[in-house]
């Protein structure tokens, strides 16, 4: 990469020089922590947890691309964060809700 790229990069409005770069920077770490809770049982999950974290993904991801100048990390990290957070609820949602049913029914 040559230094003029990296001199752009360095002096971009949203660059590392901004807190626009650190904090969605730092948000990778919920998602580091979502991904590691997929090992986690189910049971262990929690609606309101995984619901706030979806939908303020899907908030942050809008205002990302609306704001100037754009921010794509912090689009990145949002988008990721409301992938992992659906699916988190969705395993909750199985597990609460599926199996129940397979149990009736292997009762009758």
């Amino acid at each position: 990469m040559s230094a003029s790229k990296l001199q752009n990069i360095w002096n971009h409005p949203a660059g590392p020089k901004t807190i626009h770069f650190w904090a969605p920077t730092f948000k990778w770490g919920i998602n580091i922590a979502n991904v590691v809770d997929s090992t986690k049982p189910p049971e262990e999950l929690s609606y309101p947890q995984q619901s706030a974290l979806a939908c303020s993904a899907i908030i942050w991801a809008k205002y990302s691309t609306v704001v100037t100048p754009k921010n794509w990390n912090l689009f990145s990290v949002s988008v990721v964060m409301a992938a992992t957070s659906i699916y988190q609820l969705g395993r909750k949602l199985e597990h609460d809700f599926l199996s129940d049913q397979q149990a009736t029914a292997e009762e009758h």
